[in-house]
């Protein structure tokens, strides 16, 4: 088989994907919308010695391995047609590659990866105890300080880098990322004159919210130096200066207390299974009785399967130390430090529509992108955020809020009988 030949074989003639390779061979529908172009025998050697998504997500970022037109759509069909496939098809696919001289000779050379991934023996910064401080504070660099300018263009407005929530089908990415705030604001019962501490804050959307919205002193707390110099910048610019603060800071090092709210917007995953009980334990001690915590974060639909996949794309090129844990595991930890848990619910289609407006953005400031951060970086982010739509979609992966509440000594919570942010919020 032609090389072309080879990678339709893998996907199955009725993929609609067109294949072309460096050797001019080409397979599937010449009207295809989608295109894998094969651009050299390099990307056969990532695929041998990493079989699956991290062969092909080496060989897609080194650029050896083209996709035109959209990404979603590609994976969505290579993933649908390779689930058929037969240990007797992988075989001949083996085959098809050993009998080309060309092709055995690249399958056979072992190729260092990506400069973009990340690996502990390649990057001693990262080496040390999972999730101390110095450790947590590397791996979050290593995905948010890349570019204040190419997360702008990727987010838009909203600099929100978390699931939004769409008010309807028709709405907006800014409308959704307001109405996300402001339904944890309202989950919150935030009200003017209450202080509110938002650990991993990102460039500020929630304190700022809180400032602007609700007449909230908040304080924000990220990781990232460069989250946290753009979130200072922002406030200072809307004239909130005296309501909303971002410092660069680990929320571990969070010395005030008192708060009447917690938000925890997309920090979970950073965490560790092993750290989530004194994570919770933490934030409790943080509040006043009666305080609220709305916990936001991505979960797994189960706990059968490990927290992390350490040979994983998203562990070695998006969040190193990334760990997913299921809804029903985070509500207990949430129970034994305390918290009584009032609503939990699932905006797994959010994230699917969110990420689907990220995709778009990317692409229509890719040339910006590249010259900003680079091609491979770039390339990166369009196969993650893709690769994230498709698990949010085929629920691989889900999105919960938790609401909890630190009771008061006689055990009242302050909750109304039916929760203040059930009906639509006028505005």
């Amino acid at each position: 088989m032609r090389l072309a030949e080879v990678f339709e074989r893998v996907v199955g003639r009725d993929a609609q994907v067109r294949f072309l390779a460096y050797d001019d061979s080409s397979a599937g529908p010449a009207d295809a919308d989608v295109t894998v172009t094969v651009a050299s025998p390099y990307a056969v050697s990532y695929l041998t010695h990493a079989p699956g998504a991290i062969g092909l997500a080496r060989a897609y970022v080194s650029g050896y391995l083209d996709v035109d037109g959209d990404m979603y759509t590609a994976l969505s069909r290579m993933q649908s047609a390779m689930g058929d496939m037969t240990w007797a098809d992988k075989r001949t696919l083996l085959r098809g590659i050993l009998g080309d001289p060309l092709l055995r000779a690249a399958a056979l050379k072992r190729l260092e990866p990506p400069p973009q991934e990340v690996r502990v023996e390649r990057l001693p910064f990262l080496a040390g105890l999972r999730h101390s401080k110095r450790r947590d504070a590397k791996a979050i660099s290593h995905h948010y300080d890349v570019s204040n300018t190419f997360y702008e263009w990727v987010l838009g407005p909203s600099m929100a880098y978390t699931c939004a929530c769409f008010p309807a089908e028709d709405a907006t990415l800014e409308q959704a990322q307001f109405h996300k705030f402001d339904l944890v604001a309202r989950k919150l019962d935030l009200k003017k004159g209450m202080r509110l501490l938002d650990v991993g804050c990102g460039w500020g959307g929630m304190v700022m919210h809180a400032a602007r919205e609700y007449g909230v002193k908040g304080l924000g707390v990220t990781l990232s130096k460069q989250q946290a110099e753009w979130a200072q910048k922002a406030i200072a610019e809307a004239g909130l200066s005296e309501l909303a603060e971002v410092r660069h800071l680990d929320y571990r090092d969070v010395t005030e207390t008192g708060f009447d709210a917690v938000s925890s917007i997309g920090l979970t995953e950073h965490i560790g299974k092993d750290n989530l009980e004194s994570y919770f334990s933490f934030l409790y001690g943080k509040l006043e009785p009666g305080g609220r915590l709305l916990n936001h974060c991505i979960t797994r639909p189960d706990d059968t399967g490990p927290a992390m996949k350490k040979d994983g794309f998203i562990n070695r090129y998006v969040f190193p130390d990334g760990e997913l844990e299921g809804p029903g595991h985070l509500v207990s930890r949430m129970h034994d430090a305390g918290f009584e848990v009032r609503h939990e619910e699932n905006l797994r289609e959010h994230y699917a529509k969110t990420l689907t407006g990220w995709c778009r953005n990317l692409d229509d400031h890719w040339d910006e992108a590249v010259a900003e951060v680079g091609e491979g970086t770039a390339r990166v982010w369009r196969l993650y955020m893709a690769g994230s739509r498709l698990g949010f979609d085929l629920n691989w992966i889900q999105l919960h809020q938790v609401l909890g509440v630190k009771l008061h000594e006689d055990g009242r919570s302050g909750m109304p009988l039916r929760p203040s942010f059930e009906p639509p919020f006028p505005r």
